[in-house]
Order: C-alpha cells, then sequence, then structure tokens
C-alpha cells in the first residue's frame, strides 16, 4: 500500500500545482484575486489534513498529505508570486490568511456561548475548532517567517547560482521547509499530541516534494507562461464579469467626458452632442421648449479686479445654484468663459420666463469671498413655437436677446414676453 499512497500523493502534486499555476498564470486577464482565493481556500484543508489524516510510504515515513503537499506548493507558489511580480504581493494572502484566523477564533467562541437547540443530532466539536484555530494562527505565523526567508535565501543563492532558477528554487524551498517543519511540529504536537516520527518523516518528505515542485515551477516558468500571455494585449471579453467592468468603465468615461472641469456640469461638447435631439423630443411631445442663456456680467473686469481664483468661485457659484434650483429634467451646460446655457420644458411660456428671472434674483445674492462688488448676470430667453422650433433657433434668439440685455445696461432679464418689445427690456434687480 506505500507505494499506491506515495503515488496518489504525486497525483495531489501534480494536481494542486497545475491547477493553481494555470490561475496565477492568466492574473492578467482575470487578476490575482483569483489566484490568491484558490490559495487560501486551501489553507485550512491543509492544517486540517496536517492534524488528523496520515498516510504511510516506502521506507517506513509516515507523511500528512496537508504538511508534505499542500504546504510545501504554497511556499514555492508564493515564490513564483515574487519571481514575476514583487514582495508586496507576496505578503497580500498572508496578511489575508492571519485576519481570516483571527476572525475565525473570534466567531468561534462566540459560537460557542449558543444555546444548542436540544435533541439536535450533531453538535460542533469546540475543542476541536479550537486546536484547529491555533494551528492555523501559528502555521500563518511561520508563513510569514517562511515567506521573508524563501525570498531571501532565493536571492542569495542566485548569486552563486546565476540564472539557474530551478535550481535556486529548490535550494531555497527546501532550506525554508525544513525549518518550518522544525518550527511547527512542538505545536502540532502539544495540540494534537503528534508523534516525533512525524517530524523526521516530515523533514524528508518535505524536501522531496520542494524538489518536486522546483521543477514544476522550472516548467511553467520556461514554457507555459509567456504562452498564457499571448494575446493579452486586446484580451476579449471572456466571461460575464469582464463584461460588466467594461460596461462599468465605459459608462464612467461616458459620465467623465463632456463634464466642464472647473463647474463640473456638462461642457459646450456635450450641449453640441445632444442638446438638439432634447429639444426636438420636447418640441415632439407637444411641451414648450426654453433656452435659457446666462452670462456673468463684468467678468473679465471682475477677474482684473478680484483676481482669477475668485472669477472661477464666481462660476462655481453659478453653476451651483443652477444645479440647485433647476430640475432633472432641465439641462445645464457651461457655453463660454462665462457664459451658461439652460433648456428647460413642461413650463407655460410664462413660467419659464419667471424662471429666468428667479435665477437672476438669486444670481444677485450669491456670496462669493473676496468678491469685490456684487455679482450680477443678464439672461436672454427665447421659447418655442414663437422663437424657434429647434434648439439653433432658439439658442440664436436667445443670444441675441442676452446682448441687448447688456447693451442695456447689464444686470438685466429679456425674455421677449414683454409688450414693450425686445428694443424695450425689461429691467430686473435683485431684490
Amino acid at each position: 500500500m506505500g507505494l499506491w499512497d506515495l503515488g496518489l500523493l504525486g497525483c495531489q502534486l501534480v494536481l494542486y500545482f497545475s491547477v493553481l499555476a494555470t490561475l496565477f498564470g492568466l492574473r492578467h486577464r482575470y487578476g490575482i484575486g483569483i489566484f490568491f482565493c484558490a490559495l487560501g481556500a486551501m489553507h485550512f484543508l491543509e492544517t486540517y489534513l496536517a492534524a488528523t489524516f496520515y498516510v504511510a510510504v516506502p521506507f517506513g515515513i509516515v507523511v500528512s498529505p496537508g504538511s508534505t503537499i499542500l504546504f510545501p506548493g504554497k511556499i514555492i507558489l508564493l515564490l513564483l508570486v515574487y519571481i514575476r511580480e514583487d514582495a508586496i504581493a507576496v505578503r497580500q494572502p498572508i496578511y489575508g490568511l492571519f485576519a481570516g484566523n483571527v476572525l475565525t477564533i473570534g466567531l468561534v467562541a462566540i459560537l460557542g456561548a449558543n444555546t444548542l437547540l436540544p435533541g439536535a443530532d450533531q453538535s460542533p466539536d469546540f475543542p476541536f475548532l479550537d486546536q484547529m484555530g491555533l494551528l492555523m494562527i501559528w502555521g500563518t505565523v511561520l508563513l510569514l517567517i517562511d515567506g521573508i526567508l524563501i525570498i531571501l535565501i532565493y536571492e542569495q543563492v542566485g548569486r552563486w547560482l546565476g540564472p539557474h532558477m530551478t535550481l535556486r528554487i529548490a535550494i531555497s524551498g527546501v532550506a525554508v521547509l525544513a525549518f518550518d517543519q522544525l518550527a511547527f511540529w512542538p505545536v502540532l504536537h502539544a495540540v494534537a499530541g503528534i508523534p516525533v516520527e512525524i517530524l523526521y518523516g516530515g523533514l524528508i518528505a518535505k524536501s522531496i516534494a520542494a524538489v518536486a515542485y522546483a521543477v514544476l515551477a522550472g516548467i511553467y516558468l520556461r514554457h507555459f507562461e509567456r504562452r498564457m500571455f499571448d494575446g493579452l494585449a486586446h484580451p476579449r471579453l471572456a466571461d460575464v464579469f469582464d463584461a460588466l467592468t467594461y460596461r462599468e468603465r465605459y459608462e464612467t468615461l461616458l459620465e467623465r467626458s463632456g463634464r466642464d472641469g472647473l463647474t463640473g456640469i456638462a461642457d459646450r461638447s456635450r450641449m453640441e452632442a445632444e442638446a438638439e435631439q432634447c429639444t426636438a423630443r420636447i418640441i415632439a411631445s407637444g411641451d414648450i421648449a426654453s433656452v435659457l442663456v446666462i452670462d456673468i456680467d463684468n467678468f473679465k473686469q471682475l477677474n482684473d479686479d478680484s483676481g482669477h481664483l475668485v472669477g472661477d468661485a464666481a462660476l462655481r457659484g453659478l453653476a451651483e445654484l443652477l444645479t440647485r434650483d433647476l430640475r432633472e429634467v432641465d439641462r445645464i451646460y457651461r457655453f463660454g468663459g462665462d457664459e451658461f446655457v439652460v433648456i428647460t420644458s413642461g413650463r407655460a411660456r410664462e413660467d419659464a420666463s419667471n424662471l429666468a428671472r428667479r435665477l437672476h434674483r438669486l444670481a444677485g445674492k450669491l456670496d462669493i469671498p473676496n468678491l469685490n462688488a456684487p455679482l450680477t448676470v443678464s439672461i436672454g430667453a427665447a421659447h418655442s413655437p414663437e422663437d424657434g422650433n429647434d434648439f439653433l433657433a432658439l439658442l440664436s434668439r436667445a443670444d441675441k436677446r442676452l446682448y441687448a440685455a447688456k447693451g442695456s445696461g447689464r444686470d438685466r432679464v429679456i425674455t421677449g414676453d414683454d409688450r414693450h418689445g425686445e428694443g424695450h427690456p425689461e429691467l430686473v434687480r435683485p431684490t
């Protein structure tokens, strides 16, 4: 039976390394997290087998698959992470395992205080869980030390052996696993009563496993990993997670594009892309479309007198006012340096004109720090269908009324609905 069990151990070794090395090799497609999760999922099984499951192999050696197959594989795979990534990546699963083990002990302690239902067929083996928690904590502490040691030894051996990577992995793996066996066995003996024979058998078995894993790692690095990366310059959508990530990034890009960097509202490029269609939909639905053009009066003089930082604050303050006071269905754009365009719908002509007057009044009440004079704005408004049946026509008419307001002394609103005509704009001042 010894040869049979030895063969099964060999199958486990090859299977363990093949699956995890494949996941590691695909890290540039799926991310390294999938590899770390699979590696961490083996941690409990590794500790459980080390405490409970042993088989006899030739020459009278008794070993556990947990400490002979799974743990050496984890050590060599962490070295592989260092070789292909960096030391920072190596510490991530170690710290994660340690935090998870501490959490396990805490949860088991709380679970032990629960009152179990009477007559239950099975009850948790809390003493065993406590033993496992202690072993996993100590094992993870050793894993941190092992991770540091194997990297240091690998680099030191490299100064002697140069590019012979497989031999470097084997030597550093044997040295670190021997140290780990000597450090882990006393706790294993104290907690689970594992005899000293396991210490000697584990030293031999772990050394053989380290060499076997080193050979597999050398084959992987030389022949497989580079092929797994072929064609990844433009990766295809391999699964639903890729598709979701692609869509999220695409939507984020769309959200960020067309945004004014200073005020955060849509910019002129966004207006040119969507305003025409937006206005057409409003008019097609039978609603009135109104376009307001809002301009800060004497903005250049404001910058000269108060400074550009104050001018920027004025632009942001006006943009925040518009965003706060308008509805979600309304559209706001920064049209130029100090001009804003608003498209509003579902309002009667008189209501849209009153909106322009209210915005004018609120803009005059804005508190802009360090502004040397009160902020004033001029507004021109246009409404369908009288002023046009498309966005460009409405924008043109609203812009003409804006310039009429400025030409009449600024700090005014011209909506086009006053009875005196556009040549006699109505005068509106903040109250």
